[in-house]
This record gives C-alpha cells, sequence and structure tokens, in this order.
C-alpha cells in the first residue's frame, strides 16, 4: 500500500504537467485554427489588397484589381466557391510603404481577411513580410518580381509571375548574343525596387565578365532624373536598363531623345507597357524594349475564331464585368492571379482554412493555360511561372517580338 502511495506521488506532478502540456497544445490549435478561418463564413471569403490606386504607380494598381476583380465577379456570378462568394477589400497605399504596413496591419489586427491578394510593387510588399509571417496569413499574387518575395523561401507568400532577376538575365543575354552590345548602363529607383533590378542586371552581367558602364538613379516620387542621365549619357552606354516607374522612365527617354542619345532603352515589366506607352506618345522615335510576364493582351478584343486564348477570355470578361476598363499587361496579371486563387481555394475544399489554402496551391503542378504556359507550385516552389515575353514599342502600343535584329540602326 505505502509502495501504491509513493508511486502515485512520484508520478502525479508528472501526469499533471502532461495534461497540461496537452491542454496547451488543443488551446494553441484551436487558437490556430480560429486564426486561419478569419475572413470566411458560410457565404463569403474576405481578401484584404493594399495597392497603389493612386499616385505614381497608380496605373498599375487599378489595372491589376480590374483583372482581379473581373474574374472574381465572374466566379461569384456563378455562386461562388463552394456557396461562398469572394470579396477583396482594397485600400489605397499610393505605393508608400508606411502606408501599406498600416493597410496590413489593418486587415491582419481586424482579423476580417483570410487571405491578402494583388498587393503591388516592392519598396511597399517588402515591409508587410515580418507581419505575413507572424500571422501566417497567405499573400498571394503580388506585381513585383523582387527577389526578397521569394529567397528565402516562405510558405506563406506565392508568386504567380517570373523574378526581376530572370527578366534581366533574359535581355542582358539577348543584348550580348543577338546584338553584340556589351557596354550596357542601369538607371533605377533608389529604393528595394530599383536596387533589386540593379542587382539583377549585375548578376546577369557578371555571367559575361561584365559590369554595367554606368549606374543612375532618381528617388521615388519623382521626375528627377537629369543627373543619371548625364551619367548614363556620359559613359556612352549602348543600352540602358530601366528599372522605374513610367513617368520617370519616359521623362528619362524624352529628354535622351532631345539630347542626342540613343542607346537601346530596356524597361522591366513594373513600368507599365500602356501607361509608358501613352507618355512617350506615338512619334517616339527612340528603341524602347519592355520585358512582359504575360504575353500581350488583345487590346482589340479581336482574336480569330478556334484561338480560345486566355487573353480573349480575359477581355472578354472584362467587358462583361468592368466595361469601360482597357485591357493591360497589369490587368491580364491581375486576371491570372485570381485564377490561381479560385483554383486554390477549389482544392481546399469546403472546410477552408490558412494551411489547407497553401497546401492546395502546392498541390497545382499542371494548370496549362491556353497561351501555352503551364503554372507549377511546389512545397518548396512558390513562384507559378518562369517564361519572360519581350515587347517592342510601334506606335501606340507595345507588341510583342522575337527578331532582335530589328532593333539594329
Amino acid at each position: 500500500m505505502e509502495r501504491y502511495r509513493f508511486s502515485l506521488g512520484t508520478w502525479a506532478p508528472l501526469l499533471l504537467l502532461v495534461l497540461m502540456l496537452c491542454s496547451c497544445r488543443d488551446r494553441g490549435e484551436l487558437a490556430d485554427e480560429a486564426a486561419a478561418t478569419h475572413g470566411v463564413t458560410d457565404t463569403e471569403i474576405t481578401l484584404g489588397s493594399s495597392l497603389a490606386l493612386t499616385g505614381h504607380a497608380g496605373y498599375l494598381g487599378t489595372q491589376n484589381l480590374s483583372g482581379a476583380q473581373a474574374y472574381i465577379h465572374q466566379i461569384n456570378s456563378e455562386g461562388g466557391v463552394y456557396g461562398r462568394n469572394i470579396r477583396i477589400v482594397a485600400l489605397d497605399d499610393a505605393y508608400d510603404p508606411p502606408r501599406c504596413l498600416v493597410n496590413t496591419q489593418k486587415f491582419i489586427v481586424d482579423g476580417n481577411v483570410f487571405a491578402l491578394f494583388c498587393y503591388v510593387g516592392t519598396p511597399t510588399t517588402v515591409k508587410v513580410l515580418p507581419l505575413v509571417d507572424e500571422a501566417r496569413i497567405p499573400l498571394l499574387g503580388v506585381l513585383t518580381g523582387a527577389n526578397a518575395l521569394r529567397d528565402p523561401f516562405n510558405r506563406y507568400v506565392v508568386n504567380i509571375r517570373a523574378s526581376y532577376y530572370q527578366e534581366t538575365e533574359a535581355v542582358v543575354d539577348h543584348l550580348i548574343n543577338d546584338l553584340g552590345i556589351r557596354d550596357i548602363a542601369v538607371f533605377y529607383q533608389y529604393d528595394a525596387y530599383g536596387f533589386d533590378g540593379l542587382v539583377g542586371t549585375e548578376l546577369a552581367l557578371k555571367r559575361y565578365g561584365l559590369e554595367p558602364v554606368a549606374r543612375g538613379s532618381y528617388i521615388r516620387g519623382t521626375l528627377d532624373v537629369e543627373e543619371g542621365l548625364a551619367r548614363i549619357r556620359d559613359s556612352g552606354a549602348q543600352a540602358v536598363v530601366m528599372v522605374g516607374t513610367s513617368g520617370a522612365c519616359a521623362r528619362f527617354i524624352d529628354l535622351s531623345v532631345q539630347d542626342g542619345f540613343d542607346p537601346i532603352f530596356y524597361n522591366v515589366s513594373f513600368v507599365g507597357a500602356e501607361d509608358l506607352a501613352k507618355r512617350l506618345g506615338p512619334e517616339c522615335p527612340a528603341r524602347v524594349v519592355m520585358s512582359q510576364v504575360v504575353p500581350p493582351p488583345d487590346h482589340d478584343g479581336q482574336v480569330p475564331e478556334g484561338e480560345d486564348l486566355v487573353e480573349r477570355e480575359y477581355v472578354r470578361t472584362l467587358r462583361r464585368y468592368c466595361p469601360g476598363e482597357l485591357p493591360s499587361f497589369a490587368g491580364l496579371e491581375g486576371y491570372l492571379n485570381a485564377r490561381i486563387l479560385v483554383e486554390g481555394l477549389r482544392r481546399a475544399g469546403p472546410d477552408l482554412t490558412r494551411e489547407k489554402f497553401i497546401d492546395a496551391i502546392e498541390s497545382i503542378q499542371d494548370y496549362h493555360l491556353e497561351f501555352g504556359a503551364t503554372i507549377r507550385f511546389g512545397p518548396g516552389d512558390h513562384q507559378g511561372m518562369d517564361r519572360v515575353y519581350f515587347t517592342l514599342l510601334n506606335g501606340e502600343r507595345f507588341m510583342e517580338f522575337e527578331d532582335w535584329a530589328v532593333l539594329k540602326r
């Protein structure tokens, strides 16, 4: 009897500790589950979007959002996903990092959104990554190719588009191998976005034993490009890699034309094709190239019969649910973001949680797009597309091209 009491007394504290740990684990799991279902009701899934709707990147933000909204309106009209409509709460951050941070804090602290969606820009989005990590909230479909959203790998960040490193590597290869150009300069926005494009270009040139012949920059939110232009013009660069917004890049090109400086002007995708073309005007004599992460949208809505392209679906959907909006590269990118979002929600099943959603995204390994691309993800790969397209300014629009010989003078 004494031995029994001794044994019980010995093990009682341990049993109590085990019960406490189990209780804590259960409470933690319940808390995680509750957090995972924030923004989800029986009838609705709410997403939070902080993006530029005004300011220097306002064109990109409004286009990206309208493309996503068009597809979501279509899905909602068909009954939603498992009976739930999708709703986007969009807050303007004007491409300002502190405002983006405040907007994101509001989304997370209020607890009324399931995921973050359709963010725009590198300096803004990079600012909120610590919040994404802490809250373990999915962030899907960001209009930036920043390496910081890809390395180190983050389970909760889902990129659809190719990276700036891939864009700049591809253009450097073409400039050197197709045109024999080795004197390449970089004009960049002095912030995280511009630095990313600069580093990507430097890495690409290093593979050929080269480095930029000049580097020129400007401050985000300004058009003060003269100092950077002077430095690059004096270098005798034959090509200029441009990592900025449309206003600053257009002014750089216009002033170059006035000065008789005639390199090839290459712009990364974030510059915004339609807005840059509009600013330069149809008579611009400069050779202006831009890489894209989606194929050119069908501006006129006219695609030959029998070609059921994503571009055509995007134009048709945009026209129906967002009348008055014109197709754009940024809009098509937003449309594809929404398609992947919905595919992930469907694969996650009716008992939706954030963790199930991420697992569902990682299961997408064979999502074929009608223009020949395939979107693939995996447990260690959260970038769906890798392809880079090239377009050339031709009058009032950027047109896809493959023969780089057209750029020779």
